[in-house]
């Protein structure tokens, strides 16, 4: 199982040095990869008493391929990973040229996580329908593969038309691997039926092993190997007590992930040596 750590995307403040210590450290300490979380826009609770959504306009958020950008210059050899870019709310042709430019700049270290989101103010900012984005989201992923496969492309889908036309330079290699989030069991059936792996929001209970191996089935029916679907699980440590920690992990090993990422925030950490320390504590305690 290859760990990794979470971004603390709300937390780690505006600094740069701040931001490249971070990035380093985990390097440093050899964590796999950094993954980040998403979002463009946080809607205002001032005219939206009764928001119930987890982040607002006061929460902040890095933009992932721009951070990405940053962080290729800074490491050597972490992946690194959206978990998830809303790509529906997204022209799809941008984000396969940003994609491939993080890939070009890393040297092949970028792993996309996508997912369709919750934010419908969100998707009315960014002049997108948030009623279509599942069936969107699977055109886009054909046209993503197909923009970083080829120098030119004609590519005729419901929601899509490019004429002879391609993106350069293209990832350094044949794609970009695709992974989906969501617990949805349309964003299930997607990840099992055309995506590289799965980003589960939960811990190893026993509706964590039925979705497991429906995503399993989902993807023997398209005539996959369920084995080489990916599963990357998250401890967040806000959440889970440090003496669950080692039963957590275990209990998504058992399960068959092939990646987990511990989440630092939520735990009242003013400084990124904090959230460090919580890393590497977490990291000695999960593999011994």
């Amino acid at each position: 199982m290859q760990i990794g750590a979470i971004f603390p995307q709300t937390e780690i403040g505006n600094d740069p040095n701040v931001i490249k210590t971070y990035a380093q450290e985990v390097e440093a300490m050899g964590f796999t990869h950094i993954l980040a979380y998403d979002h463009v826009l946080g809607a205002s609770t001032a005219s939206r008493p009764d928001w119930r959504g987890p982040y607002t306009s006061a929460t902040p958020f890095h933009e992932p391929f721009v951070l990405f950008g940053y962080m290729a210059a800074l490491t050597q050899r972490l992946e690194l990973v959206t978990g998830v870019i809303i790509l529906p709310q997204r022209q799809t042709a941008l984000v396969a040229k940003q994609s491939a430019q993080v890939d070009v700049l890393s040297g092949g270290r970028l792993r996309l996580g996508i997912g369709v989101g919750w934010n419908a103010v969100e998707y009315e900012a960014l002049n997108e329908d948030f009623s279509t984005r599942g069936a969107r989201s699977e055109e886009q992923i054909a046209a993503l593969r197909a923009l970083w496969s080829e120098s030119a492309i004609t590519f005729n889908g419901r929601w899509h038309t490019i004429n002879d036309a391609g993106i350069n330079p293209l990832p350094p290699r044949p794609t970009i691997p695709i992974w989906i989030g969501g617990h949805a069991e349309a964003a299930l059936r997607r990840a099992g039926t055309i995506a590289d792996g799965w980003f589960p929001q939960m811990p190893p209970h026993d509706e964590a092993r039925a979705m497991c191996q429906r995503l399993r089935a989902y993807a023997e029916g398209a005539g996959r190997n369920p084995a080489a679907i990916g599963i990357e699980a998250r401890l967040s440590l806000s959440q889970v007590p440090e003496s669950g920690w080692q039963s957590h992990v275990e209990g998504w090993r058992n399960l068959g992930a092939s990646h987990l990422g511990i989440n630092t925030m939520g735990m009242g950490y003013r400084s990124v040596d904090e959230h460090l320390a919580a890393l590497r504590r977490a990291k000695v305690g999960i593999e011994g």
